[in-house]
Protein backbone atom coordinates (compact mmCIF):
# COMPACT_ATOMS: atom_id res chain seq x y z
CA UNK A 1 0.00 0.00 0.00
CA UNK A 2 1.17 3.55 -1.40
CA UNK A 3 2.39 5.73 2.40
CA UNK A 4 -0.44 7.97 2.29
CA UNK A 5 0.40 9.47 5.41
CA UNK A 6 3.39 10.80 3.93
CA UNK A 7 1.37 13.05 1.01
CA UNK A 8 -1.53 14.00 3.70
CA UNK A 9 -1.99 16.77 6.19
CA UNK A 10 -2.22 16.26 9.28
CA UNK A 11 -3.46 18.35 13.08
CA UNK A 12 -0.54 19.97 13.93
CA UNK A 13 1.04 20.61 10.48
CA UNK A 14 2.55 23.55 9.54
CA UNK A 15 0.19 25.01 6.15
CA UNK A 16 -0.50 28.01 4.99
CA UNK A 17 -3.94 29.73 5.72
CA UNK A 18 -5.22 29.27 2.37
CA UNK A 19 -5.03 25.75 2.93
CA UNK A 20 -7.37 26.06 6.34
CA UNK A 21 -9.33 28.15 3.79
CA UNK A 22 -9.97 25.69 1.76
CA UNK A 23 -10.81 23.25 3.61
CA UNK A 24 -13.27 24.87 6.07
CA UNK A 25 -14.81 26.00 2.43
CA UNK A 26 -15.51 22.75 1.27
CA UNK A 27 -16.92 21.54 4.65
CA UNK A 28 -19.33 24.71 4.55
CA UNK A 29 -19.93 24.23 0.94
CA UNK A 30 -21.13 20.28 1.87
CA UNK A 31 -23.13 21.23 5.51
CA UNK A 32 -25.53 22.88 3.45
CA UNK A 33 -26.61 19.54 1.50
CA UNK A 34 -26.26 17.49 4.66
CA UNK A 35 -28.86 19.13 7.03
CA UNK A 36 -30.70 16.59 8.49
CA UNK A 37 -29.35 13.59 6.15
CA UNK A 38 -27.49 10.67 6.94
CA UNK A 39 -24.30 11.68 5.44
CA UNK A 40 -21.15 9.03 3.96
CA UNK A 41 -17.87 11.00 3.80
CA UNK A 42 -15.21 8.55 2.12
CA UNK A 43 -11.49 8.79 2.30
CA UNK A 44 -12.00 10.85 5.38
CA UNK A 45 -8.48 11.34 6.39
CA UNK A 46 -7.58 12.58 9.51
CA UNK A 47 -11.13 13.85 9.48
CA UNK A 48 -11.05 17.43 9.96
CA UNK A 49 -14.27 17.78 8.83
CA UNK A 50 -16.06 14.91 10.44
CA UNK A 51 -17.05 16.89 13.89
CA UNK A 52 -18.36 19.39 11.82
CA UNK A 53 -20.64 17.43 9.64
CA UNK A 54 -21.69 15.32 12.62
CA UNK A 55 -23.37 18.11 13.94
CA UNK A 56 -25.53 19.00 11.13
CA UNK A 57 -25.89 15.47 9.62
CA UNK A 58 -29.03 13.05 10.64
CA UNK A 59 -26.17 10.31 10.82
CA UNK A 60 -22.46 10.32 9.87
CA UNK A 61 -20.23 7.52 8.58
CA UNK A 62 -16.73 7.92 7.63
CA UNK A 63 -13.83 5.87 6.69
CA UNK A 64 -10.32 5.78 5.20
CA UNK A 65 -8.58 3.52 3.07
CA UNK A 66 -5.26 4.27 5.16
CA UNK A 67 -5.59 2.67 8.56
CA UNK A 68 -2.72 4.43 9.92
CA UNK A 69 -4.27 7.49 8.59
CA UNK A 70 -7.61 6.65 10.22
CA UNK A 71 -5.76 5.73 13.70
CA UNK A 72 -5.12 9.59 13.78
CA UNK A 73 -8.94 10.45 13.15
CA UNK A 74 -9.88 8.18 15.51
CA UNK A 75 -7.52 9.50 18.88
CA UNK A 76 -9.10 12.54 18.26
CA UNK A 77 -12.49 11.35 17.59
CA UNK A 78 -12.59 8.95 19.98
CA UNK A 79 -15.77 7.30 21.32
CA UNK A 80 -17.63 10.42 18.71
CA UNK A 81 -17.41 8.95 16.03
CA UNK A 82 -16.99 5.09 14.29
CA UNK A 83 -14.75 5.21 11.59
CA UNK A 84 -13.98 2.35 9.08
CA UNK A 85 -11.46 0.94 7.06
CA UNK A 86 -12.55 0.96 3.14
CA UNK A 87 -12.03 0.75 -0.30
CA UNK A 88 -14.28 3.56 -2.04
CA UNK A 89 -14.49 1.12 -4.88
CA UNK A 90 -16.19 -1.55 -3.08
CA UNK A 91 -17.90 -0.30 -0.33
CA UNK A 92 -19.40 -2.32 2.86
CA UNK A 93 -22.85 -0.72 3.01
CA UNK A 94 -26.35 -1.51 2.20
CA UNK A 95 -28.07 -0.37 -1.11
CA UNK A 96 -29.76 2.61 -0.81
CA UNK A 97 -28.54 3.35 2.81
CA UNK A 98 -27.19 7.29 2.06
CA UNK A 99 -28.83 10.61 1.07
CA UNK A 100 -25.15 11.97 0.52
CA UNK A 101 -21.91 11.09 -0.08
CA UNK A 102 -18.32 13.07 0.07
CA UNK A 103 -15.31 12.52 -1.46
CA UNK A 104 -12.85 15.58 -0.95
CA UNK A 105 -9.36 15.70 -2.24
CA UNK A 106 -9.33 12.06 -3.12
CA UNK A 107 -10.65 10.87 -6.24
CA UNK A 108 -7.54 11.07 -8.22
CA UNK A 109 -5.89 8.21 -5.78
CA UNK A 110 -9.03 5.81 -6.50
CA UNK A 111 -7.61 3.29 -9.31
CA UNK A 112 -11.11 3.50 -11.23
CA UNK A 113 -13.12 6.51 -9.68
CA UNK A 114 -16.29 4.33 -12.78
CA UNK A 115 -16.37 1.93 -9.62
CA UNK A 116 -16.89 4.69 -6.90
CA UNK A 117 -19.44 6.02 -9.34
CA UNK A 118 -20.86 3.09 -9.13
CA UNK A 119 -20.83 2.78 -5.65
CA UNK A 120 -22.55 5.89 -5.13
CA UNK A 121 -25.56 4.90 -7.23
CA UNK A 122 -25.84 1.79 -5.18
CA UNK A 123 -25.57 3.24 -1.70
CA UNK A 124 -27.62 6.34 -2.64
CA UNK A 125 -31.41 6.91 -2.06
CA UNK A 126 -33.37 8.22 -4.68
CA UNK A 127 -32.42 11.81 -5.11
CA UNK A 128 -28.92 11.44 -3.50
CA UNK A 129 -26.37 13.77 -3.94
CA UNK A 130 -22.01 12.84 -4.11
CA UNK A 131 -20.08 15.64 -3.48
CA UNK A 132 -16.55 16.12 -4.53
CA UNK A 133 -13.87 19.12 -4.24
CA UNK A 134 -10.69 18.11 -6.21
CA UNK A 135 -7.45 20.31 -7.08
CA UNK A 136 -7.70 21.65 -10.45
CA UNK A 137 -5.20 19.73 -12.95
CA UNK A 138 -6.30 22.59 -15.79
CA UNK A 139 -3.92 24.91 -14.25
CA UNK A 140 -0.65 25.55 -16.17
CA UNK A 141 1.49 25.20 -12.98
CA UNK A 142 -0.46 22.50 -11.55
CA UNK A 143 1.81 19.83 -9.73
CA UNK A 144 0.21 16.09 -9.28
CA UNK A 145 0.51 14.50 -6.22
CA UNK A 146 2.34 10.92 -5.98
CA UNK A 147 0.52 8.00 -5.64
CA UNK A 148 -1.66 9.37 -7.83
CA UNK A 149 -4.17 7.71 -10.81
CA UNK A 150 -6.12 10.12 -12.51
CA UNK A 151 -7.00 13.58 -11.83
CA UNK A 152 -10.65 15.05 -13.10
CA UNK A 153 -11.12 18.67 -14.38
CA UNK A 154 -14.09 20.29 -14.96
CA UNK A 155 -15.03 18.42 -18.26
CA UNK A 156 -14.33 15.34 -16.85
CA UNK A 157 -16.17 15.00 -13.88
CA UNK A 158 -19.18 16.21 -15.84
CA UNK A 159 -18.83 13.25 -17.66
CA UNK A 160 -18.00 10.90 -15.11
CA UNK A 161 -21.43 11.14 -13.17
CA UNK A 162 -23.14 12.08 -16.46
CA UNK A 163 -22.17 8.85 -17.91
CA UNK A 164 -23.85 7.08 -15.02
CA UNK A 165 -26.97 8.90 -14.63
CA UNK A 166 -26.34 12.07 -12.44
CA UNK A 167 -27.65 15.76 -12.75
CA UNK A 168 -24.12 17.67 -12.40
CA UNK A 169 -23.33 21.01 -11.28
CA UNK A 170 -20.09 21.96 -11.13
CA UNK A 171 -18.19 25.03 -9.04
CA UNK A 172 -14.87 26.48 -8.63
CA UNK A 173 -13.36 27.98 -5.29
CA UNK A 174 -10.23 30.02 -4.24
CA UNK A 175 -10.18 32.37 -7.42
CA UNK A 176 -6.61 32.87 -8.78
CA UNK A 177 -7.67 36.46 -9.44
CA UNK A 178 -7.25 36.90 -5.91
CA UNK A 179 -4.40 35.37 -5.09
CA UNK A 180 -1.69 37.21 -3.29
CA UNK A 181 1.08 39.55 -4.95
CA UNK A 182 4.12 36.91 -3.56
CA UNK A 183 1.75 33.96 -5.21
CA UNK A 184 1.51 35.64 -8.77
CA UNK A 185 5.17 36.48 -8.89
CA UNK A 186 5.97 32.82 -8.14
CA UNK A 187 4.11 30.85 -10.51
CA UNK A 188 5.91 31.14 -13.18
CA UNK A 189 8.86 29.89 -11.00
CA UNK A 190 6.33 27.25 -9.70
CA UNK A 191 5.43 25.95 -13.26
CA UNK A 192 8.99 25.80 -14.12
CA UNK A 193 9.86 23.47 -10.96
CA UNK A 194 7.01 21.42 -11.81
CA UNK A 195 7.96 20.70 -15.33
CA UNK A 196 11.64 19.70 -14.27
CA UNK A 197 10.02 17.54 -11.51
CA UNK A 198 11.94 19.42 -8.77
CA UNK A 199 9.01 19.82 -6.50
CA UNK A 200 9.02 17.45 -3.44
CA UNK A 201 6.39 15.04 -3.10
CA UNK A 202 6.46 14.40 0.90
CA UNK A 203 4.61 16.98 3.14
CA UNK A 204 8.25 17.52 4.60
CA UNK A 205 9.79 19.17 1.62
CA UNK A 206 6.53 20.66 0.49
CA UNK A 207 6.78 22.64 3.86
CA UNK A 208 9.82 24.60 2.53
CA UNK A 209 7.87 25.46 -0.55
CA UNK A 210 5.09 26.34 1.31
CA UNK A 211 7.39 29.20 3.33
CA UNK A 212 8.16 30.69 0.39
CA UNK A 213 4.82 30.72 -1.98
CA UNK A 214 2.96 31.50 1.05
CA UNK A 215 5.48 33.40 3.98
CA UNK A 216 3.90 32.95 7.70
CA UNK A 217 2.38 29.12 8.05
CA UNK A 218 0.38 28.33 10.76
CA UNK A 219 -1.05 25.37 12.33
CA UNK A 220 -3.65 22.84 11.07
CA UNK A 221 -6.51 22.00 13.14
CA UNK A 222 -7.67 18.66 14.52
CA UNK A 223 -11.15 20.14 13.75
CA UNK A 224 -12.71 22.81 12.10
CA UNK A 225 -15.92 24.94 13.40
CA UNK A 226 -18.33 26.79 11.86
CA UNK A 227 -16.77 30.15 12.94
CA UNK A 228 -13.25 29.25 12.34
CA UNK A 229 -12.50 30.93 9.05
CA UNK A 230 -15.38 33.91 6.82
CA UNK A 231 -16.74 31.21 4.70
CA UNK A 232 -16.51 32.27 0.49
CA UNK A 233 -18.94 30.28 -1.59
CA UNK A 234 -18.09 28.61 -4.81
CA UNK A 235 -19.10 30.12 -7.89
CA UNK A 236 -20.98 28.04 -10.90
CA UNK A 237 -18.39 27.24 -13.34
CA UNK A 238 -19.29 25.52 -17.57
CA UNK A 239 -18.28 21.76 -17.86
CA UNK A 240 -18.00 22.63 -21.69
CA UNK A 241 -14.55 24.44 -20.81
CA UNK A 242 -11.47 23.37 -18.68
CA UNK A 243 -11.63 26.15 -15.76
CA UNK A 244 -8.54 28.28 -15.55
CA UNK A 245 -9.35 30.88 -12.99
CA UNK A 246 -9.64 28.55 -9.39
CA UNK A 247 -7.85 26.16 -8.12
CA UNK A 248 -10.35 23.75 -6.78
CA UNK A 249 -13.15 22.33 -8.58
CA UNK A 250 -16.28 21.44 -6.57
CA UNK A 251 -18.72 18.82 -8.16
CA UNK A 252 -22.30 18.41 -7.12
CA UNK A 253 -23.67 14.92 -8.70
CA UNK A 254 -27.37 14.70 -8.16
CA UNK A 255 -29.60 11.26 -8.98
CA UNK A 256 -32.13 11.38 -11.43
CA UNK A 257 -34.36 9.17 -12.55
Amino acid sequence: MPNYISVTEIAGDEVSREQVQRICNRYYWAGQYCKGMDVLEVACGTGQGLGYLAKLARSLTAGDYSEEILEIARRHYQTRLDLKQFDAQDMPFEDNSFDVVILFEAIYYIPDAQKFVSECRRILRPGGKVLIATANKDLYDFNPSPYTYKYYGAVELNKLFEDQGFFVELYGDTPIDQLSMRQKILRPIKKLATTLHLIPGSMKGKKFLKRIMFGELVEMPAEIDEDMVEYHPPVPISHLNPDTKHKVIYCLATITG
